[in-house]
């Protein structure tokens, strides 16, 4: 029976240098059995550079990380007949078809060809008896991805998986994700999809400068972002603007008024709003695109890097 009380993974203040370049400063966090833990941030954060130093491709300058108690870079051939991995740029053989790759990944983990395999090419929609070289980016992730989801590991680790992938396919992989928690398997999901990490996830993991900044659940980190209102009163509410906590109030059509309201202070503006007679009023929790914002600036800046 799995403890879920002790971490498949533990991170523990690893850095990475590459000569006076620090690309890991200060990289600490947990992942225990049957969760999904997201890990955020843009491209050139560091995900990418912490994923391969836990996989053991990279040795650690300093810190330490470990998997299923085993050091990540000592012990790397033990760990890795019990991991998954699929990075976000996948590389194939271009004379094998996609059916042969598969079944020859499937045996470099000592593991074969079953039903599921089977089940699952036919979930992503793939051909197999077409020659690698002929596969688009999506393709070729999902040569990959059904590779990894026919092996029976303990810990995945999905380092941007969905790259390339229709939003059909990308639902299949959240569905496969979801299926690996409740069999009580450790996930770590890389990602800068930000509403696929918060359909999926667990807890989560911000990453910036080499630095992770924040982890936690999404309801835990609510806290730092702001609740959109929007609300239309009998009565006009002059001290609106005035009241601590309360952003950017503004009336639009139909005498509706938009405001953006700090978590700690939303119980006293609730409380004044009542009092002016609330006629209708909706309320829009923060999302993970907010808190993503606090530390990553505008919208469009996050939204060049995914592009």
């Amino acid at each position: 029976m799995l403890n879920t009380n002790i971490p498949t993974l533990h991170v523990d203040h690893l850095q990475k240098n590459f000569g006076k370049f620090q690309a890991l400063k200060n990289i600490t966090f947990d992942i225990y059995p049957g969760e999904v833990f997201g890990f955020i941030g843009p491209n050139g954060a560091g995900k990418s550079t912490t994923i391969r130093t836990i996989l053991g491709i990279l040795r650690a300058s300093g810190g330490k990380a470990t998997i299923f108690g085993k050091d990540v870079f000592k012990d790397a051939v033990d760990i890795h007949k019990r991991i998954a991995y699929v990075p976000g740029d996948v590389y194939l053989w271009p004379n094998l078809t996609g059916g042969e790759i598969i079944d020859l990944l499937l045996k470099l983990g000592h593991s074969h060809h079953t039903r599921r395999t089977s089940q699952l090419i036919e979930l992503f929609q793939l051909d197999p008896t077409k020659k690698a070289r002929t596969y688009s980016k999506g393709n070729r992730q999902k040569v990959a991805l059904i590779a990894a989801f026919s092996t029976d590991a303990d810990f995945y680790i999905f380092d941007e998986p969905t790259s390339g992938l229709d939003p059909l396919n990308e639902e299949v992989f959240q569905n496969e994700v979801l299926k690996l928690k409740e069999a009580g398997k450790s996930v770590l999901l890389s990602s800068h999809i930000l509403s696929e990490v918060e359909k999926m996830c667990d807890r989560i993991g911000i990453i910036k400068n080499g630095e992770v900044v924040e982890t936690g659940s999404l309801d835990e980190m609510r806290h730092l972002t702001r609740t959109v209102i929007k609300v239309k009163t009998q009565l006009p509410t002059p001290e609106l603007e005035t009241l601590p906590g309360v952003h950017n109030a503004v009336m639009g059509n139909n005498q509706t008024l938009t405001l953006s309201v700090d978590s700690e202070y939303l119980e006293n503006t609730m409380s004044y709003l009542s009092q002016k007679q609330i006629i209708s009023i909706q309320a829009t929790p923060p999302t993970l695109e907010d808190l993503f914002m606090r530390y990553y600036g505008s919208t469009n800046e996050v939204d060049r890097r995914e592009k």
